[in-house]
């Protein structure tokens, strides 16, 4: 009975011309972007620019070599680094990591390098 009724409705609005079949006076839905305010708005642009604001994309992989070390990012002047030195590994090995030259791993060889990073806000 409800269906009815309001299958009826809907027929009558499209017969006067009513609101329900008009399309959105902007020309289409929103996208997100269209839509984005504030913070939400300055990581989308900058994520169209191909930067990564706040470390949420996949870090890329270096070889771990003195030459092309892996690069971890850091506000001060040193960091706590754990570096599971091989795939089946259950344990980890953390070390101190300094600003400055390139350090290796203790159990497995692998060189790490700090690098000094500015936050985004």
């Amino acid at each position: 009975m409800a269906g009815r009724v309001f299958l009826r409705t809907c027929a009558a609005l499209r017969l006067r011309g009513g609101a329900a079949v008009r399309p959105l006076a902007t020309g289409g839905i929103p996208t997100d972007e269209d839509q984005a305010t504030g913070l939400e708005r300055r990581i989308l642009q900058a994520l169209k620019k191909g930067q990564d604001p706040y470390n949420m994309l996949k870090a890329k992989q270096y070889a771990g070599t003195k030459e092309e070390p892996n690069i971890v990012p850091c506000v001060g002047t040193k960091r706590m680094v754990g570096c599971v030195c091989e795939e089946d590994n259950t344990a980890v090995v953390w070390f101190w990591l300094h600003e400055g030259e390139a350090q290796r791993c203790p159990s497995c060889g692998s060189h790490y390098k700090l690098v000094h990073y500015e936050l985004t806000h």
